[in-house]
C-alpha cells in the first residue's frame, strides 16, 4: 500500500473513531485499519505477546508512517494529545505494556498517545 493510500485510510478511519468514541487511540486505529485484530490486542494485554509490533501487519516503516499521519491529522483537527498508560491485565502483577520491539520512549509515547476533543 502506498504512503498516499495509507494517509487516506488513516484519515478516514480516524474520523470514524472520533465520531464514535470522541477520541482516537493508535491501538483502536490499527485494529480499524486491519493491522491488528482484537484478539491480538487482548493477547498483548494479557502478556501473551511481548510487544504489539510483533503481531502488527506491515513493516516498522509503515507503522511509523501511520503514527505520524495520525499525529498530523490530530493537530489539523485541533485534538488534544493525552498520553495513556497501558498496564497488563489478567492474573499476577500489573506491568506496563510495551508497544515496540525497541522499547524506545519516543516510540512508546507515539503508540500510547490518545487524541481527544478539546
Amino acid at each position: 500500500m502506498s504512503q498516499k493510500k495509507i494517509e487516506q485510510r488513516v484519515r478516514a478511519k480516524a474520523t470514524e473513531l472520533l465520531m464514535e468514541k470522541g477520541y482516537i487511540s493508535p491501538v483502536d486505529l490499527l485494529v480499524r485499519m486491519d493491522r491488528l485484530t482484537p484478539k491480538q490486542v487482548e493477547d498483548w494485554r494479557l502478556k501473551r505477546i511481548p510487544y504489539l509490533e510483533r503481531v502488527a501487519v506491515g513493516g516498522l516503516g509503515k507503522m511509523n508512517h501511520i503514527l505520524k499521519t495520525l499525529k498530523k491529522f490530530a493537530q489539523e483537527q485541533n485534538l488534544k494529545p493525552s498520553t495513556t498508560v497501558y498496564k497488563s491485565g489478567g492474573k499476577g502483577p500489573k506491568k506496563q505494556l510495551q508497544f515496540s520491539k525497541s522499547g524506545i520512549p519516543y516510540m512508546e509515547e507515539q503508540y500510547s498517545t490518545h487524541y481527544v476533543r478539546r
